[in-house]
């Protein structure tokens, strides 16, 4: 299999230099391979401060790691020529969570459409450039006769989003980085906007980055799953596994977090207590200090990477009797893409 967009043991610190004691390890030690032969969907999950955004701009090159490197095609994207970044651009999309803030509101929507034809040279006519923008609507469920000649505040955030989905899919992405794309519309349109990124992936073979704090639409439309935790990799696995099961008492906490259509349960029923630290400093585990499985080497010892089983892997002392991963790549344990359900 040949690799496209790869993270070589990234890690991206904030802060810490000559004016400030402050550092943050925003992402640590990433290591993860996404392929040409096998066009799959995976989910980067975790709450606020997890690092998921700060993965998704270290994807998009418009931050550089502290340390490690990222490569596309087996390039260095920070030694990239001008030529090559340009290719990259093009082939590595982003799908932002407000798509209102990359609308310029002076410009008809029309705007945002043309400009990445006439940047890439993808029409030689004003036919055919019409005519890429009309399938590309169409593809993401929009019609062009009732969106083109529109201002941004008079389309509604889900036919805003989508026009970003069909601006993405006018450059023939290689790989799409979706950061909490239906996190801002309601739920009607959540499931429209899932399935337009679901059908880029199936029809067209594009890899998608799914990054969002919702688990429910993770699972709904990934094939694999990789959970974050204060930058570090909680845990790892399909998709279907990690959340019918966690593992980690954080995918646990959670998964026990997500609602359930029962009057008789609690919201917060079965989820992970958090265990007060007192006095204690954390040196090992960073879930340490809000986990009810915690052991005395959980304070003092970061956790290995441990694979309970073909496709998964845990960084929790807990599993201490299971084989340390071998190698750092966590893609090793992806699965091919999947059957997927559709949204509703």
């Amino acid at each position: 299999m040949s690799s496209l967009l790869e993270l070589h043991g990234v890690t991206k610190v904030f802060g810490g230099g000559l004016f400030t004691k402050n550092r943050t390890v925003a992402l640590e030690d990433l290591s993860l391979t996404l392929v040409t032969d096998t066009p799959s969907v995976t989910s980067i999950v975790g709450e606020s401060g997890s690092g998921k955004t700060t993965l998704a701009r270290l994807l998009l090159g418009m931050i550089s790691p502290t340390e490690g490197h990222i490569s596309y095609k087996g390039k260095d994207v920070a030694k990239m020529t001008r030529g090559e970044r340009k290719e990259f651009r093009k082939e590595v999309q982003p799908i932002f969570q407000d798509p209102f803030e990359v609308f310029n509101p002076f410009y008809k929507v029309d705007h945002v459409l043309k400009v990445p034809i006439a940047k890439f040279k993808l029409a030689s006519s004003e036919q055919e450039e019409r005519s890429m923008i009309g399938e590309a609507l169409e593809m993401v469920g929009l019609r062009p006769d009732e969106t083109l000649g529109r201002y941004p505040h008079q389309l509604s955030g889900g036919q805003r989003q989508r026009i970003m989905v069909a601006r993405a899919l006018l450059l023939k992405p290689k790989v799409i980085l979706a950061d909490e794309p239906v996190s801002m519309v309601d739920a009607s349109l959540r499931a429209t906007i899932l399935e337009s990124i679901h059908r880029l992936n199936r029809e067209l073979g594009i890899s998608i980055m799914y990054i969002t704090h919702d688990l429910t639409t993770a699972y709904q439309i990934s094939d694999n799953i990789l959970v974050l935790y204060r930058g570090s990799v909680a845990e790892v696995g399909e998709v279907g596994e990690v959340i019918k099961d966690p593992k980690h008492p954080y995918t646990q906490l959670l998964v026990g977090s997500i609602p359930h259509p029962d009057p008789h349960r609690r919201w917060g029923d079965g989820t992970v207590s958090v265990v007060q630290s007192g006095e204690k400093t954390v040196n090992g585990c960073k879930f340490a200090d809000r986990c009810e499985a915690v052991m005395d080497v959980c304070w003092t010892d970061v956790p290995a990477r441990h694979q309970i089983d073909k496709n998964r892997i845990a960084s929790c002392h807990l599993y201490k009797e299971s084989p340390v991963m071998l190698g750092t790549d966590l893609s090793q344990v992806f699965v091919a893409p999947r059957a997927v359900t559709t949204p509703s």
